[in-house]
């Protein structure tokens, strides 16, 4: 369920000094319905992480050097709903392959699949390019997302919106899992930083970027009439 070898869980089993990577540990935890701190509590508190932080998992100083097998898992684990709030969610269809596809099956498996995302045609997006000044533009971007939804469109449970009041914020949310990313300057999309959170009770991070993204949509305009 977690991808790795009947030895390597004997070995757990075997030596309770030795722990597994945290996103192991949690993916374990999750699997079989416990809490990481009683299947590892001495890994557990080496973390030394305390209320809200113990929400973050990983923090990466650019948005690329999160592994690309890191969004795919995410996306392929979850069940309940899928969101990518990001202005022009470009790159999810340039690193994952088959995307489409997979989220046809999640939605058909009952997954909720949503887009929150800018509008190529509003001065937010217009001012984003000139700060930007690539040859990829903005629009451009959104534009290659949005013909990548129309083959989604006529699918029970795809739904999309336009929103420019995320242009700084990211957010992409699996289930209880996020990854976020607060947009630096003038820097493109995957030269910013980026976390990966974990939801570990109410109120915490994942629910303060949650309620972000749920109000975003709630006031969005949809891109399907």
């Amino acid at each position: 369920m977690v991808g790795v070898s009947t030895k390597t869980a004997e070995r757990w089993l075997k030596d309770p000094s030795r722990a597994p990577h945290p996103d192991t540990r949690i993916a374990v935890a999750k699997a079989l319905g416990a809490d990481e701190g009683m299947l590892w509590p001495r890994a557990a508190r080496s973390v030394v992480k305390t209320g809200a932080s113990r929400e973050i998992i990983q923090a990466y100083p650019y948005r690329n050097a999160c592994p690309t097998t890191v969004w795919g898992q995410l996306i392929d684990a979850a069940t309940h709903c899928i969101t990518f709030a990001g202005y022009t969610n470009y790159f999810v269809w340039q690193e994952q392959s088959r995307l489409v596809d997979r989220l046809a099956a999640k939605a058909a498996a009952g997954c909720t699949v949503r887009f929150l995302i800018g509008d190529p045609e509003s001065e937010v997006t217009r001012r984003r390019e000139e700060i930007e000044g690539v040859p990829l533009t903005v629009s451009t971007r959104i534009r290659i997302t949005l013909d990548a939804l129309s083959k989604l469109k006529r699918i029970d449970g795809v739904d999309a919106r336009f929103s420019d009041d995320h242009i700084a914020l990211s957010v992409f949310s699996f289930d209880s899992e996020m990854l976020v990313t607060p947009h630096l300057s003038s820097l493109l999309g995957h030269e910013s930083p980026m976390f990966h959170l974990h939801r570990m009770g109410d109120d915490g991070l994942y629910d303060r970027f949650a309620g972000h993204v749920s109000s975003l949509w709630e006031s969005g305009r949809p891109v399907w009439e």
